[in-house]
């Protein structure tokens, strides 16, 4: 059995963080979101993965590797555009060959993993297992219809009046027999080739397609809230451990983690919280469910619920919360604003804020 991993796309939701950056390669608890799916693969006994890839493709490259360091074997599928998750079927059908397979979307996010979703599928082998989830607004994705017993007689993708709240996780797991009905499928209103179609064809044909409804946690991490919540979760299960220097008259509270080379003088930590390698935070708070990258530096400010990518600094601005902060980012106070921010910066940006 091999592994599709999605990684094309041009993460429209994660502006202007992804102007300069892959998607999936955002990290959550310091760790890019494409590398949970990759060691979930790895986990569920897949060794073959091939990544489609499109613009980004040099830096999920440059991250990924072959894989070794996964324990996975990697090959690049190049996409010229983002045609949809059909057409990403056909263009990687060489690398598929006649072989079952799953196909995991590079930006989503599951707890748990896929290893008893995988197991399950190769015990009793459908033509295609789709995962569900119930969501409050099934409207943004593509939704399911099961019949009384549980059978899926009908998906639609973003449907305006959604005949359930079941909607589709970003995990597929299929038999060569997916391949005719990616072909047979035409261009959706969006213009992309919806993997919705494709499944709905093998259902129309009377294949066996079934479906696993997990009560877990899911998240698609398009957009900044979610990839928040998904910080939030993965910070949950952190074991707190303090590699880097703490002076005495600072303080760390439960699970926080302070990598090697990092610097605390005179702060607060309240876990869960990280704080990466050669990041320094002097004078500071460090709030609940915050995640802070290699390299970064922190003085004379509060922040809480958020996440601070590699290389930036944060200087004299009181409270920041919910914020997503690229890299090489600056920030620095100004005069007119409130004491509490909340910031989405894309790399490279330099904000002054008055405290």
């Amino acid at each position: 059995m091999k592994a599709l991993v999605l990684s094309g796309g041009s993460g429209t939701r994660l502006r202007p963080i992804t102007h300069t950056s892959a998607k999936q390669l955002v990290p959550v608890a310091n760790k890019p979101v494409l590398f949970y799916g990759l060691e979930s693969i790895a986990e569920a006994g897949i060794t073959e993965v091939g990544i489609v890839v499109g613009d980004t493709a040099a830096e999920i490259e440059e991250a990924v590797g072959d894989g070794s360091k996964f324990g996975l074997d990697v090959t690049y599928i190049p996409q010229e555009r983002p045609l949809g998750l059909a057409h990403a079927v056909l263009v990687a059908r060489d690398f598929l060959g006649d072989d079952d397979f799953v196909m995991y979307l590079g930006d989503n996010f599951v707890v748990g993993g896929i290893r008893s979703l995988v197991e399950e599928f190769r015990a009793n082998r459908p033509d295609a297992q789709i995962l569900l989830t119930r969501v409050p607004d099934p409207r943004a994705f593509g939704v399911a219809e099961l019949d009384a017993s549980g059978q899926v007689i009908g998906l639609e993708e973003k449907p305006e009046h959604p005949k359930s709240d079941l909607a589709l996780v970003g995990v597929y797991l299929f038999t060569p027999a997916v391949h005719a009905a990616v072909r047979a499928v035409q261009p959706s209103w969006r213009g992309e080739l919806e993997i919705t179609h494709a499944i709905q064809h093998l259902i129309d044909a009377r294949a066996d397609v079934r479906s696993t409804v997990i009560g877990g946690y899911w998240k698609d991490t398009g957009n900044v809230g979610d990839m928040l919540e998904v910080n939030r979760t993965v910070l949950e299960r952190l074991e707190r451990r303090i590699d880097g220097e703490v002076d005495d008259v600072s303080e760390t509270v439960g699970r926080v983690v302070v990598e090697e080379g990092a610097k605390i003088t005179n702060s607060r930590i309240v876990g869960p919280a990280v704080v990466g390698a050669g990041t320094v935070v002097g004078d500071s708070y460090i709030g609940p469910y915050t995640s802070i990258a290699e390299n970064c530096r922190i003085v004379d400010s509060e922040l809480e619920f958020s996440i601070v990518l590699r290389d930036s600094s944060i200087t004299g601005v009181g409270r920041i919360e919910s914020s997503l902060i690229g890299r090489h980012v600056e920030v620095t106070p100004a005069a007119g604003v409130p004491s509490a921010h909340r910031l989405v910066l894309g790399d490279h940006s330099k904000v002054q804020i008055r405290s």
